[in-house]
């Protein structure tokens, strides 16, 4: 199992980070590149939760997203065809003065057969780059979507 740790700061607030976060709308793939539209399947949604199929490159999850505490947000994997057990995504805001977010991520990868225990270990060792790049590019994409 792996478990890793992001952290950036935004000039969003946490509202309009996690409206992007929960747009599950054609597109989303433009906030989240590993959330590929034909894979997008919102199964439920309320006020502060939803049930969702996404992924990409062959992989996906079907997480239930929590958002009823709006500063800590939960998704947890209830489904997939590499991830299971304690899987899911943790999203901390912090507001900071002058207006800022400190937004902090724990992604958490437990491999359900081999595909997903590899691609755990490789995600938790060298490939934490490559998810902190994917947040990094949801975190600026969620900002230029506010300021059009």
């Amino acid at each position: 199992m792996s478990t890793i740790h992001l952290h950036r700061t935004t000039t969003s607030t946490p509202e309009q980070y996690l409206a992007g976060l929960t747009d599950f709308g054609p597109g989303r793939s433009k906030l989240f590149g590993n959330s590929a539209d034909d894979y997008l399947k919102v199964h439920s949604r309320g006020p502060s939760q939803a049930d969702v199929t996404e992924g990409s490159g062959g992989i996906w999850e079907r997480l239930h997203y929590d958002w009823s505490n709006p500063n800590h947000v939960v998704l947890t994997t209830t489904d997939s065809n590499i991830w299971g057990g304690a899987s899911g995504h943790t999203y901390n805001f912090t507001r900071k003065p002058g207006g800022s977010t400190d937004i902090d991520v724990t992604v958490v990868r437990e491999g359900k057969n081999l595909k997903g225990r590899v691609l755990g270990f490789v995600l938790g060792t060298i490939g934490k780059g490559v998810l902190d790049k994917a947040f990094a590019n949801s975190v600026t994409a969620i900002e230029a979507r506010n300021a059009a």
